[in-house]
């Protein structure tokens, strides 16, 4: 997978948040095989006496960083933020959110462009988060992001997909932009339906950090990423309206009472 001229080997992205333990969050990127991490400014407060030491754990796994603007209610704000995020992390990478609901955490389409279309001028390589929305995603790529992350349901909710055929229709209609799915994943079988789709790649959270098991779910996300992602290059079946007989009967002996073997 290729982002922003970068080439990647895993298709699994993660974020950084609620998980029980710093040693379970480096446990769980190394066994997800994952190489971009997701990280909110508000984590880790650089030159501050008493810092939480974030920056130097999120450092020692290896693993590429991907700040982000999480909480941010305008465009304004969340370029305030991707600034001081590239100040700090020293990248310009910048996953873009911009809220427009409180409840849902549903973006605002007007000014996650506006807020764009500012970022990329100013040198930034954009990652927003957006809906499946082909306008807004029109209106993303003209304002100069090469990324597009669409959500799968609202953040948090691990509801999976809910709007597949939608999903389905972004990735018809921009078949050379990397598409990753962005929230809403909660279990493995979430993220290989996206990946069998023929999305590049998924990102989550809270379906690892607060699964029972973090390491063992995180590594089950791994593998489900690469299967899904295996399945669509192999080439899926299409459904079919009735039954078709994977044995041939043409040949087959006629066993009945009375029959001609």
């Amino acid at each position: 997978m290729r982002l922003y001229d970068v080439d990647l080997g895993s298709r699994l992205l993660l974020g950084t948040a609620q998980y029980p333990s710093p040693q379970v969050l480096t446990d769980a990127i190394a066994a997800s095989g994952c190489e971009v991490i997701t990280v909110s400014l508000r984590r880790e407060s650089v030159g501050v006496a008493g810092t939480n030491g974030f920056w130097p754990l999120v450092q020692a796994t290896g693993a590429r960083i991907l700040p982000n603007t999480a909480g941010c209610h305008s465009a304004q704000e969340a370029v305030t933020t991707a600034r001081m995020a590239r100040e700090v992390f020293g990248t310009d990478w910048i996953k873009l959110e911009v809220i427009g609901n409180a409840d849902t955490l549903q973006p605002d389409p007007f000014a996650l462009v506006e807020a764009a279309r500012i970022l990329c001028a100013e040198g930034f390589e954009v990652f927003p988060y957006t809906t499946e929305d082909l306008i807004v995603a029109e209106r993303l790529l003209d304002a100069g992001c090469r990324v597009l992350m669409p959500w799968g349901a609202p953040i948090g909710s691990g509801r999976g997909l809910r709007q597949p055929d939608a999903l389905a229709s972004m990735r018809g209609y921009f078949p050379d932009v990397p598409l990753i799915v962005d929230a809403g994943i909660g279990a493995p079988s979430q993220a290989a339906q996206a990946m069998e789709l023929g999305f590049d790649a998924v990102l989550l959270n809270t379906a690892v950090a607060r699964a029972g098991d973090p390491v063992a779910m995180a590594r089950a996300f791994g593998q489900a990423v690469a299967a899904g992602r295996l399945a669509h290059e192999a080439g899926l079946m299409p459904p079919r309206d009735m039954a078709v007989p994977s044995t041939p009967v043409l040949g087959m002996a006629d066993l009945r009472p009375g029959g001609l073997a």
